[in-house]
């Protein structure tokens, strides 16, 4: 009986150790990001449309909201959507 209520308890710590899926990675500014940091952190995103968010960027000025994004060629509402949790905008300095 000792045994069991032992490997019970350690069962409920290895449970609560275990993350609860938040990350705490820093949020990736699109405003500012490399193209080489863009393809790094977005899904879905390679180097070549990278490049493109870049030369949106270049070409439009600071995105004001993430979901414009979308607006750059090859990048759609549900790539934008898969990666919400790991981007944001902030105007650069």
């Amino acid at each position: 009986m000792k045994w069991n209520s032992c490997l019970k308890s350690i069962v409920l710590c290895l449970c609560l150790s275990l993350p609860l899926g938040v990350s705490a990675e820093p949020m990736l500014n699109i405003n500012t990001a490399t193209a080489d940091q863009l393809a790094e952190v977005l899904q879905g995103v390679g180097p070549a449309k990278a490049k493109a968010i870049i030369d949106y960027r270049e070409a439009n000025g600071p995105f004001k909201t993430v979901d414009e994004l979308a607006n750059v060629k090859g990048i759609g509402s549900s790539t934008v959507a898969k990666n919400l949790q790991s981007i944001m905008v902030d105007e650069p300095q």
